[in-house]
């Protein structure tokens, strides 16, 4: 027999004629009478909860894992509520690259949450709309798990569920404040409706992911676009798709001109930056073509290697797999061949494929009796046996993997966000004073980081030559603002460093403990407020820096100290005693 046949158990009584649950007349019977398939599998509350707790957990505790996270969303977020916050060149009038559409979709949280907590606790908001990501995350991975367990049974529903909770690239990407995570959270939608053969919502979704989320994204759709096209009713379908699009276009182009002052579209622009008009993103650090082969490994371990061996399966187990969930997978394949082929690659580019991962993972363990079974009749045969067995092994496996990753990560680059928090404690440093960040401005958490005492945080000169963020300017126009200092060369200007460090009340720093000395050794003029271990990456073995092992974690690694310090009174600023 091929590996093409699905396993057949041996006919009983109670079913003469047993078949492996994909056959026109398994789905026949499984239909009510009125022609709706009758509702099998996992139910809506367990994936629901699962999938809810670990994301609650992920908004808690997740990292910041890029820069532009924070400048380019956080930042133009805060500045929307409280009319303070860091702009970036992509955001200046005369480039437009950004959507304050799909800001303003977070405002819908962010919004009631600043007029609940006041700017006093703006740490709160920051939480409320990591909840609301958590949330999306939630519902539609808890729809994808659904319409498995209906269409391919619970086992694979299950491992599915599985690896969404706990492998570190979900956990990590599910409540990350950015674009190619909102086309996740529709690339995870649209793959499910297609598998229900809701194709008009399908397509609908996927407009929604490009428009609103990663424009780019557009190759990831593109399987389930064509084929629910081909599979529905094409003029249903095409105008679901095409109303969809032509409305939140629309949409986008108004909300552009309200905050940009000019009619212009941001999703026009960001491809003609990158792609019509030979856009420099290579300035912004390049990389070599197995990047995401290495990054993809690090998120999801072994899961990853199986995803890759999915076509092969699918390919052969057609009965089984093909074509519906090969449609569902294959962008896994199109996109890392597409972004490979970029110089520019960042692990964030990945992100609308991670739970497609999980997908072609899973079944792929789901599989592994199969190449048995053809092979041996018998179901009683040990090889089949002992790949039954192999299955929740390899799942398990996988998983304790995914959560050594995340513990590692969590514990060993969790300084910055923590050290922001201790800044509310510290109000006796007085009003109008002034945060001062060096060569860690990239891992500022946001503004929504710092109390209403600080009156401002400025960059000090650390060695970086790239551009810096700037402060929005009210003077020159807000959101509607060109200003001079902005370029897209990424070169620095001389106006984005703090010139006298003298003025800086607090600074953050880390202490890697090299030969150079630090500032915050000089015990003469900085205190030291708070400080906490951080992994040092370069001095620390790639193994035990990027998998917690027990008992071996800590003594292996190195670390440093990532401080938040306070400059000491001079003699003339001590107070006068009586």
């Amino acid at each position: 027999m091929s590996l093409s046949s699905a396993r057949q158990r041996r006919p009983t009584a109670a079913s003469p004629l047993a078949d492996d649950g994909y056959s026109k007349e398994a789905k026949d019977r499984r239909r009510r009478p009125d022609g709706e398939e009758a509702e099998e599998g996992i139910r809506w509350f367990l994936p629901f909860l699962a999938l809810g707790l670990l994301r609650h957990m992920s908004a808690n505790s997740n990292l910041i894992h890029d820069c532009d996270e924070v400048f380019n969303y956080w930042e133009p977020l805060h500045f929307l509520l409280y009319r303070s916050g860091f702009q970036t060149w992509e955001y200046s009038s005369d480039h437009a690259l950004r959507s304050y559409l799909y800001l303003f979709i977070h405002g819908i949280v962010a919004g009631p949450a600043s007029s609940i907590f006041g700017g006093e606790h703006k740490v709160r908001v920051f939480y409320s709309v990591r909840f609301f990501l958590g949330l999306l995350s939630t519902i539609t991975e808890t729809v994808l798990v659904v319409a498995l367990s209906r269409r391919y049974g619970k086992r694979l529903a299950c491992y599915v569920l599985a690896m969404l909770c706990l492998t570190s690239g979900c956990f990590f990407a599910s409540t990350s404040f950015l674009p190619s995570s909102f086309s996740m959270y529709a690339v995870t939608l649209s793959s499910a409706l297609f598998l229900l053969e809701k194709y008009s919502s399908a397509v609908s979704v996927a407009a929604a992911g490009v428009i609103l989320g990663w424009p780019f994204s557009i190759l990831v759709f593109l399987p389930i676009t064509v084929y629910s096209l081909m599979r529905g009713p094409f003029k249903r379908v095409f105008l679901s798709g095409f109303l969809t699009s032509l409305s939140l276009l629309v949409l986008s182009f108004v909300a552009d001109y309200y905050c940009y002052g000019r009619w212009t579209s941001s999703v026009f622009n960001l491809l003609k930056y990158n792609v019509l008009g030979g856009g420099e993103s290579h300035l912004y650090g390049t990389e070599g073509a197995t990047f995401y082969l290495r990054n993809g490994f690090n998120n999801f371990n072994f899961a990853f290697v199986l995803a890759l061996l999915f076509v092969g399966v699918a390919l052969s187990a057609r009965k089984k797999f093909a074509p519906d969930l090969l449609i569902v997978v294959s962008p896994v394949y199109i996109w890392l061949a597409f972004m490979s082929l970029q110089a520019h690659k960042e692990e964030r580019f990945l992100y609308p494929i991670y739970p497609l991962i999980c997908v072609a993972a899973a079944s792929v363990i789901d599989s592994f009796p199969d190449f048995f079974h053809d092979k041996y009749a018998s179901e009683q045969s040990i090889l089949f046996k002992v790949a039954k067995g192999l299955r929740p092994l390899i799942l398990g496996f996988i998983l304790c993997t995914s959560h050594s990753r995340t513990f590692s990560m969590l514990n060993g680059y969790g300084a910055p966000l923590q050290i922001y928090e201790h800044l509310e404690y510290h109000e006796d440093t007085g009003p109008g004073s002034v945060l001062c960040v060096g060569s860690e401005w990239h891992r500022y958490p946001s503004s929504f980081f710092v109390p209403s005492y600080i009156s401002e945080v400025r960059w000090i000169d650390d060695g970086f030559r790239g551009l810096l963020p700037f402060p929005f300017n009210e003077t020159l126009g807000g959101t509607t603002a060109a200003p001079s200092y902005f370029n897209d060369k990424n070169k620095a200007s001389d106006k984005q460093y703090l010139k006298d460090i003298g003025a800086c009340n607090l600074l953050m720093e880390l202490d890697l403990r090299r030969p150079y000395p630090s500032r915050g050794n000089d015990l003469s003029t900085w205190e030291t407020l708070a400080a906490l271990p951080f992994l040092d990456r370069e001095l620390s073995p790639a193994l035990y820096r990027s998998f917690f092992i027990p008992y071996q974690w800590q003594h292996k690694n190195v670390f440093g100290l990532y401080k938040l310090l306070r400059r000491l009174p001079t003699d003339q600023e001590q107070p006068k005693s009586n």
